[in-house]
């Protein structure tokens, strides 16, 4: 018999923890897919905002930001629901909003704002998600560590983002693309390793985890 030394689910019964009940056990780890969705919608935008693609070439990311980040990430968060997981059934279901209301800014509400006030509503807007951002790392302290890394470099992007809009700042624009280019790798990361460990039902890579069980106590 193969050993189960390093099964999670093995694991998880030797310390007695009970196992997920009711629809929960018939569906798979959403934040894996919420996590990609994630990334790689904030990875292309980074890119524009760090300067290495010009604002010109936005449109590419819309379509993306508006199926994978926002539906999907959304989709994700919805089974978190069913999972009894709050913390990815938040996280995952307020950035799929982001990625939705990303989208429809962009294509719709933007353009309503008299130019010399955008840079202040995106300003208020960034810093909106900012706040977000800043109380889900907390929170993240108590999941895991590769999610804590997405977060710590999460709320800096909007912060740095929003000021960079607020003072007209190009520097500091480009510095919160950096944050997201980093924000993106951890959130690729996160998702790699919870779809490979899941998988392989072996924990190879590590995420550092912070609770004993992914659903909450009931």
């Amino acid at each position: 018999m193969a050993s189960t030394a390093a099964d999670p689910v093995a694991i998880r019964t030797a310390r007695g923890e009970k196992p997920e009940a009711g629809p929960a056990r018939f569906i798979a780890d959403p934040a894996a897919l919420g996590l990609a969705g994630f990334a790689l919608s904030t990875m292309m935008l980074s890119f524009i905002n760090v300067g290495i693609l010009d604002q010109v070439d936005l449109p590419v990311v819309l379509g993306l930001a508006l199926a994978y980040g926002g539906l999907v990430q959304l989709l994700a968060g919805m089974w978190a629901f069913i999972k009894n997981d709050t913390f990815a059934a938040v996280a995952l279901s307020s950035y799929g909003g982001f990625w939705i209301s990303f989208w429809a800014l962009n294509q719709f509400f933007l353009p309503q704002i008299p130019k010399d006030h955008q840079n202040g509503a995106l300003a208020l807007y960034l810093f909106s998600w900012g706040v977000f951002s800043f109380y889900m790392w907390i929170v993240s302290m108590k999941v895991s560590v590769a999610i804590q890394a997405v977060f710590i470099t999460l709320w800096p992007a909007y912060v740095l983002l929003g000021l960079g809009k607020a003072l007209d700042s190009t520097v500091l624009f480009n510095i919160g693309g950096g944050f997201g280019i980093a924000t993106a790798a951890c959130a690729w990361y996160a998702s790699f390793a919870l779809t490979a460990n899941r998988t392989t039902k072996r924990d190879w890579l590590p995420v550092g985890e912070t609770r004993s069980v992914q659903q909450d106590a009931a």
